[in-house]
């Protein structure tokens, strides 16, 4: 249906728009193409040059023939028009003076301008009123939306705490796939949990966003731990990748660290394993307050594979996530 209304256009509207389309389809597949590396995609995108290409010969070849008219071309439209007056009859036949009205040669070119400026503009606005993930960012996970327990006692004698709630909607946002560099994936899990010290004196809570190539986990330490004890500590404990810098104005520290695993056994009179060491992670620690007088929240990224993300992930997630708790800005 659409192609047969385009064909219903007049040649100097109907070319330029398809020109006009061709060239836009044929740049953004290419340029999907190169940053997917995905070869199918860049042949379709060649595809879409070329004809667009061949619709741009085909309007300057019009263009040259309505220029320089051939010789022929007169006589031969006045023997077709002598031939339908005589077929039907038609009244006299108009003189050499009287012209002949042709197409409005300004009137389609103007349409054709309107047409296609109208069809920039849609691509312009489409971004600002359609979801900018293109569809591939979605929240396939949700963080759990039961009833509000009541919080520890060590949240309530801490001004201002992040929950795990607060840290859960923070950190599943719709673009952390694309953050992590895996734009094409959602997350399969989400949860926060308003966690405390072993001693129960300080809150700690935590979120986690797990997709199928990285799992995400944001926490916060109440504790008096400033990041410059933090960094010693770590050097301390013979800990050599260690990078310090400044996040969102506070002081930071980028670290690698291990995970933990262990396993539970149910039923069978077997008890519990023993904790293991589990894959490697990359940690981003940044202070709670811009004067780093103790507490930081820690942003760390890994795999099952142990294949880690580039740094530049983890600030990203770190610069996105941390000022959207509530609290963080007034810190």
């Amino acid at each position: 249906m659409l192609g047969f209304l385009i064909r219903l256009l007049p040649f100097w509207v109907r070319e330029p728009l398809l020109i006009a389309i061709g060239s836009v389809l044929g740049v953004r597949i290419m340029y999907l193409a190169v940053t997917d590396h995905d070869r199918v995609a860049a042949g379709l995108g060649v595809v879409f040059l070329v004809f667009t290409a061949i619709g741009v010969s085909v309007v300057l070849r019009a263009l040259r023939a309505r220029r320089n008219p051939s010789p022929a071309a007169p006589v031969a439209e006045a023997a077709v028009e002598g031939a339908a007056q005589a077929q039907v009859g038609a009244g006299p036949r108009p003189g050499p003076n009287v012209p002949q009205k042709g197409p409005n040669v300004w009137g389609q070119a103007i349409t054709a301008v309107a047409v296609v400026g109208a069809l920039a503009a849609a691509l312009w606005v489409a971004p600002h009123v359609l979801p900018s993930d293109g569809g591939t960012q979605s929240h396939a996970a949700s963080c759990a939306d039961g009833e509000k327990e009541e919080l520890p006692a060590a949240y309530q004698a801490t001004p201002r705490p992040m929950t795990g709630d607060q840290l859960c909607e923070a950190l599943n946002r719709p673009d952390l796939a694309r953050l992590l560099g895996t734009p094409g994936e959602s997350a399969t899990s989400a949860s926060g949990t308003s966690n405390v010290s072993p001693n129960r004196k300080v809150a700690q809570p935590e979120a986690e966003v797990r997709f199928g190539t990285y799992t995400v986990n944001v926490s916060a330490a109440y504790n008096e731990l400033s990041t410059a004890q933090y960094v010693q500590l770590m050097r301390f404990g013979g800990e050599q990748d260690i990078k310090t810098l400044t996040v969102l104005g506070r002081p930071a520290v980028l670290y690698s660290d291990h995970t933990m695993q262990f396993e539970l056994s149910f039923g069978g009179g077997k008890s519990s394993g023993p904790v293991k060491q589990g894959p490697p992670s990359r940690n981003l620690a940044v202070a709670l307050e811009r004067t780093d007088r103790g507490g930081y929240c820690e942003v760390t990224v890994w795999s099952n594979s142990g294949a880690l993300p580039d740094d530049r992930a983890l600030l990203g997630i770190a610069e996105k996530v941390l000022p959207t708790i509530p609290g963080w800005t007034v810190r």
